[in-house]
């Protein structure tokens, strides 16, 4: 078999089983350890896969700015944001950070939910500005126009008096065992403080999402308390079920 051959078998495994283990892909194509962990390495420079020890993660979807991510995957997101209103009530204390998706939830709240929501994203903000029986609290920072979201030392500190009932994390990339991860580690460092004042987290996922990994940790994925995603292949939802997370597809 010629390398580009058995390079393009390894990402078709990949794309279908979501991770790979290079011993695993050894005994399976027949050749050598190293020459799996030379071919890894390769995948991981094309930005192809995504290396990790002992094998390697599907890179997932690119990192696009906010504007852009609005108009991708728009049904699939709609669907999501129906799902994750049947958890949310009133009188709760919602946080909502950046995201597309977490976008399309408010969108969907009706106007007469009453509540309070917490948020470090000028457009989540402005999603309430109709909504009278809602308490918008602005958490400041600097700007971080990739992902309109506040970031920074003063973000973090303002988080230090609340607590939430809700935490409606937008998620970038996130795996079983590797965790919750997002290229920035601003962002890691605010969405972790957030995640540590809140009693229970929603994370709304599409399945491009699933079993992929960024550059920065934001917690285990089992402090999530429901992933919400659809039409997850069952061996998947049942990894993520055997974290004790509720999923829902």
């Amino acid at each position: 078999m010629l390398k580009q051959e058995r390079q393009q078998l390894i990402v078709d495994i990949l794309n279908e089983e979501h991770k790979v283990i290079a011993s695993d892909l050894s005994k399976r194509l027949s050749v050598s350890e190293d020459t799996i962990r030379r071919d890894l390495k390769e995948l991981d420079h094309q930005g192809i896969i995504k290396r990790v020890h002992s094998g390697a993660l599907r890179k997932g979807p690119p990192v696009e700015d906010f504007s852009t991510r609005e108009g991708i995957s728009f049904e699939t997101k709609s669907n999501l944001a129906t799902k994750a209103l049947e958890l949310i009530k009133d009188d709760m204390v919602l946080m909502i950070d950046g995201g597309t998706t977490n976008l399309q939830l408010v969108h969907q709240l009706p106007l007469s939910f009453k509540g309070t929501v917490i948020t470090n994203s000028p457009p989540i903000a402005m999603g309430f500005a109709n909504h009278e029986d809602v308490e918008v609290i602005m958490v400041g920072g600097t700007l971080f126009k990739q992902s309109m979201v506040n970031l920074g030392i003063d973000t973090c500190e303002a988080l230090d008096s609340m607590r939430v009932d809700m935490y409606i994390m937008g998620i970038y990339k996130i795996d079983p065992q590797m965790g919750i991860s997002v290229p920035s580690m601003s962002e890691a460092l605010v969405k972790k403080k957030i995640a540590s004042i809140s009693t229970e987290i929603v994370g709304m996922v599409t399945n491009d999402k699933l079993d992929t990994i960024s550059n920065h940790i934001v917690c285990p994925s089992n402090e999530l308390t429901y992933l919400i995603t659809e039409n997850v292949n069952q061996d998947i939802k049942k990894m993520y079920e055997d974290l004790d997370i509720t999923v829902l597809d």
